[in-house]
């Protein structure tokens, strides 16, 4: 979701500075809404549950394809079902160009020994290089992003009418590598909570998430579980209109990021040197583990390598240093 999301402002900056260009963007269903009111961008659902599910499914999504009168492929994803489609457009005379994943300087990265500890081009950067090779050279450095989104009533029967700061916490992540301790997270939502000119409002999905997220909200009237009450069109809708957004390196971090919206993000397995940092986001809204006390840091690109010893690198970030830098950037506005 994360990688879907870092593509809006790249797609945004594309269509306005080239308006002759039609885009038809290829990705899973769910992922539509990201791309509303995008000029220019059509969303075509990749079904590959179904009838795009497997080689041959690969053969039918291509013929589908080519029935929009493709004339250029950008793959912005290098994975075996993208490269198999982008070939097939390949051999039939079709330009085509594929973003650089940059393995080896991951892996110099994330390395155990001989680590080389510099940042890498961010995602968005590589994006934008691979519609350079089509032809369509873009500027990514002064963004333009949509106005807030209007809350429509059912939205705004779960937010209630905005009459203070709105903070959005999306505390998970898909591995537990890159998630902050649940006892400490609490600590950041009680002391943020005791400020009545905050909202917070707690993001994930699942019943195992869910029954966290209401347990940290327990007894705060400020504190709002959105989990399992609102869809993502609906969530886009009140990510728009926050002032800020606590996430770990996650999906929630990318998708306030390619809104505008402010973005403070943890780390902990992972580190923003890897590309991953949210789009037009300051590196000092950025929260690392302390790699004085764990050197191995960082120890992978996704958080899906566990390292033994590691397991509480995430604690060297402290909760009263979280709601500090809150604080300051809410104010500072």
């Amino acid at each position: 979701m994360g990688d879907v999301a870092m593509t809006v402002p790249v797609l945004r900056a594309l269509t306005s500075q080239h308006p002759q260009l039609k885009v038809t963007i290829v990705s899973r269903a769910p992922f539509s809404p990201f791309f509303e009111g995008i000029d220019s961008v059509n969303f075509f659902a990749a079904d590959v549950n179904g009838r795009h599910k497997g080689f041959i499914g690969l053969l039918r999504l291509y013929k589908d394809l080519k029935s929009l009168s493709i004339s250029g492929v950008a793959d912005l994803h290098n994975v075996l079902r993208s490269k198999v489609v982008t070939t097939l457009f390949s051999l039939t005379g079709k330009k085509t160009a594929t973003i650089d994943k940059s393995r080896a300087e991951k892996k110099a990265l994330t390395r155990a020994s001989n680590k080389v500890f510099l940042p890498l081009i961010p995602v968005a950067e590589k994006y934008a290089d691979v519609f350079k090779q089509l032809g369509f050279p873009i500027d990514i450095s002064s963004p333009v992003f949509p106005a807030p989104k209007e809350l429509t009533n059912d939205v705004l029967e779960v937010t209630g009418n905005r009459q203070q700061k709105w903070i959005g916490i999306a505390p998970f992540a898909q591995h537990s590598a890159k998630v902050y301790p649940i006892d400490l997270m609490q600590k950041v939502i009680n002391s943020l909570a005791e400020d009545v000119s905050y909202k917070l409002f707690l993001f994930g999905g699942g019943k195992s998430e869910t029954a966290t997220l209401t347990k940290l909200a327990e007894g705060k009237e400020n504190v709002v579980v959105i989990a399992g009450k609102l869809k993502i069109k609906q969530e886009l809708q009140l990510i728009s209109n926050l002032d800020l957004m606590l996430s770990m390196d996650s999906g929630n971090a990318h998708m306030a990021a390619m809104l505008g919206v402010k973005v403070m993000t943890l780390w902990g397995a992972t580190h923003p040197f890897a590309g991953f940092a949210p789009f037009n986001q300051p590196m000092e809204n950025a929260m690392t583990s302390n790699r004085e006390k764990y050197p191995l840091l960082p120890t992978s690109i996704y958080g899906d390598k566990k390292v033994e010893g590691y397991e509480d690198a995430m604690r060297t970030i402290l909760p009263e240093d979280v709601v500090a830098k809150i604080n300051f950037i809410i104010k500072k506005g």
